[in-house]
């Protein structure tokens, strides 16, 4: 079984936001879902999409395209039944509203490392944009807000992102921690 690896990047995110990710080629594009919703720092609260050679993948509990046929079901489609290529590229989609798309490029296919847990995160670049921002564009201005005192916005957005938030952090030790295998990759991972 091959090793995906694969860059993470927020489409129109100046500069940029990225994850570095090894998953399974084994894993659905639904596992693949939940550890994109970890690493990019996603709180998992909309609906998401994965566009994957022209054709959507999604949840069927939560997407009403389902009864349409025009989306299919991402927990019954592997990662490696899809992409099969180093260098391809594929889109996922989180949240219509903001719509926060990321594109996903294949970097390496390697082979699995005996006593490597996977998924997990190598390395990554600036925090993740606070959900609610009102997309890529909202959360630039948010950006540009905080950083001018002099804007009328200025103290709103202060307290509305909290006083913690770091548009340049990124954890990629906690992020790992998150990633631990849950039950249903546990089947998954290396003895």
């Amino acid at each position: 079984m091959d090793i995906y690896q694969l860059k993470v990047t927020l489409i129109q995110s100046d500069p940029p936001i990225w994850r570095r990710l090894q998953v399974r080629g084994d894993s659905t594009l639904g596992q693949l879902h939940r550890v994109l919703q970890v690493a990019m720092g996603w709180r998992d609260r909309h609906l998401h999409q994965f566009t994957i050679g022209g054709r959507e993948y999604g949840r069927p509990d939560r997407d009403d395209w389902f009864e349409l046929g025009e989306m299919i079901d991402e927990n019954r489609v592997k990662l490696a039944d899809l992409v099969k290529d180093t260098g391809a590229q594929f889109i996922y989609e989180y949240d219509f509203a903001d719509s926060w798309e990321h594109v996903v490029l294949v970097e390496a296919m390697l082979p699995l490392a005996p006593g490597q847990r996977y998924p997990r995160c190598l390395a990554g670049e600036r925090a993740c944009p606070p959900e609610e921002c009102g997309g890529i564009r909202g959360y630039h201005k948010m950006l540009e807000e905080v950083r001018n005192p002099d804007d009328p916005e200025h103290e709103y957005t202060l307290a509305w992102l909290g006083s913690d938030f770091d548009p340049e952090a990124f954890d990629l030790e906690r992020v790992n921690q998150e990633l631990v295998p849950p039950r249903e990759f546990e089947s998954l991972s290396p003895p």
